[in-house]
């Protein structure tokens, strides 16, 4: 395509160079740069792109696009694109629809924003419509699926460019959906710019990135873009959380709106609700009649996230028994209160539980479904995160678990020691009974270690992650397998228990 085309629409303030030379790759990073590449030059948090014009330049790229005046020294036969600094990340999102012949246009996109909540409702979603016979895409933190195979998420929500090829192998494949999740990082940046959603559902609203959003108003300001700030028009179906104080502010923003929640008189709600370890069962009561819920997920929190997809499912008109099929049809979410069983005599349960909000519904979960049980927490604060949440973690575990080990989740280049003070904190300000470990294996050993008969050890913040972040680099690390290890050294195994 003639990088003239290719630039229609895209709001630039200057250009200079040859602009009629075909463009053969759109490229964000110099690395995937090669002969004819249009390379964006863009502005993140922590890292500045026009440092790497240079190697894309070297590795082929014939055209750069940039928030940025032309560097005096690069040659004349390369395209310069100087893009409105308050556009740049725009001018990607339409590049790369265009570059991918505008592949959202055949799809219906369901986003899911807010705190906690996003993967369990975007995979329930998913299983409805593909009890319904469709075929889908489904992006979030736990990876992206299309029908081209699976990859890892490098962030919750790709890259626009990345986007737009997602779409793309869902629409040459046949595909009619995609389910995504939508966080205010990339609602901020604008990666979702252009996308015009079918549904949008809003979970419910805590405190996080705090670090990178300064103030929880403007948190908030970014997942409310879902619905008002992605350069289309209005969600045709937004679904909200009428439980979620931020839920008044949403009201309105789609062209139907279903609210759902366990109190009040939401447009979904669930009756004859029985929670058990073995998962739940309810009806849901919804604006197209009942639905009969039964479900391996657990706790309370997933009758929400249930009612959720059941309100996405009804506004993209899913039969009420394919509903029930697609929750029923769902076994697990990765590391979302997924049990790990090898035969031992109590529970070992691993949740991604990170903030405090979610440690306090991790916790709550397994207090409602076995309130004579002693709970045992393991957990750590991310470093280089929002430092202000982390004594607000320390509180909600130290206030609801009767014993907590303390240690490392992902470091990174933070001290593990600095970040376990600021944890101690809200421990000491509850009198929490507390053992600080810094070693994430041994903090896990520990745990086991302690558990009696009838117990619950919860071990939160990592969930589906494989890995660890530390100071030195990243290594091999799931809370899932390490646990299945400590058991099994311990002698349990799920055959010995047959």
């Amino acid at each position: 395509m003639k990088l003239r085309d290719l630039l229609s629409g895209v709001e630039i303030g200057q250009a200079s160079g040859p602009m009629e030379v075909e463009i053969r790759s759109v490229v964000y990073d110099s690395r995937l740069a090669n002969a004819g590449s249009l390379f964006f030059a863009l502005h993140g948090a922590k890292l500045d792109a026009t440092k790497f014009v240079e190697d894309a330049v070297r590795r082929g790229a014939i055209a750069i696009a940039s928030a940025t005046a032309r560097p005096d020294a690069l040659p004349k036969d390369v395209a310069w694109i100087e893009l409105l600094p308050a556009s740049e990340r725009r001018g990607l999102a339409r590049v790369g629809a265009k570059w991918y012949g505008h592949p959202a246009e055949s799809l219906k996109l369901i986003g899911v924003t807010g705190t906690n909540g996003k993967t369990t409702t975007t995979f329930l979603v998913d299983s409805i419509l593909r009890a319904a016979g469709h075929t889908t895409g489904l992006i979030g933190t736990t990876g992206y699926r299309t029908p081209q195979g699976s990859r890892v998420a490098g962030n919750t929500t790709p890259e626009s460019l990345d986007l737009q090829q997602m779409f793309a192998e869902v629409r040459e494949a046949g595909g009619t959906h995609v389910v995504l999740e939508a966080s205010s990082h990339a609602l901020a940046m604008e990666r979702l710019w252009g996308c015009q959603f079918a549904v949008a559902i809003f979970t419910n609203l805590t405190r996080d990135h705090l670090d990178y959003h300064r103030t929880f108003e403007e948190y908030f300001a970014a997942k409310k873009l879902l619905f008002t700030g992605t350069g289309a028009a209005a969600p045709d179906v937004a679904v909200i959380n009428a439980d979620d104080p931020y839920s008044a502010q949403l009201g309105g923003l789609g062209r139907r709106t279903f609210t759902y929640g366990l109190s009040g008189s939401p447009d979904l709600t669930a009756r004859d609700l029985a929670l058990r370890f073995q998962g739940l069962e309810f009806t849901a009561e919804t604006p197209a009649g009942s639905v009969e819920v039964r479900s391996r997920l657990v706790g309370r929190i997933n009758v929400y996230n249930i009612l959720a997809a059941i309100g996405a499912g009804i506004g993209l008109n899913i039969p009420a028994a394919k509903i029930t099929q697609g929750i029923t049809n769902l076994d697990l979410v990765p590391g979302r209160f997924q049990s790990i069983d090898e035969g031992q005599p109590f529970l070992v349960v691993v949740d991604y539980a990170h903030t405090d909000d979610a440690l306090r519904n991790l916790i709550a979960t397994a207090r409602e479904l076995a309130p004579n049980s002693r709970i045992i927490t393991v957990f750590g604060a991310g470093g280089e995160r929002d430092r202000t949440k982390r004594p607000l973690m320390g509180e909600a575990a130290g206030s609801l678990s009767d014993v907590v080990v303390l240690t490392s989740d992902n470091p990174r280049s933070e001290d593990p020691l600095r970040i376990n003070n600021d944890v101690v904190v809200g421990l000491q300000r509850v009198n929490a009974k507390y053992r600080i470990e810094a070693d994430r294996e041994q903090a896990l050993t520990v745990a086991i270690g302690e558990a009696h008969p009838g117990d619950i050890v919860l071990l939160a913040g990592k969930g589906h992650e494989t890995y660890q972040v530390l100071s030195t680099g990243t290594i091999e690390f799931d809370d899932r397998e390490k646990a299945r290890e400590i058991l099994r050294r311990k002698g349990y195994s799920r055959v010995a228990a047959r």
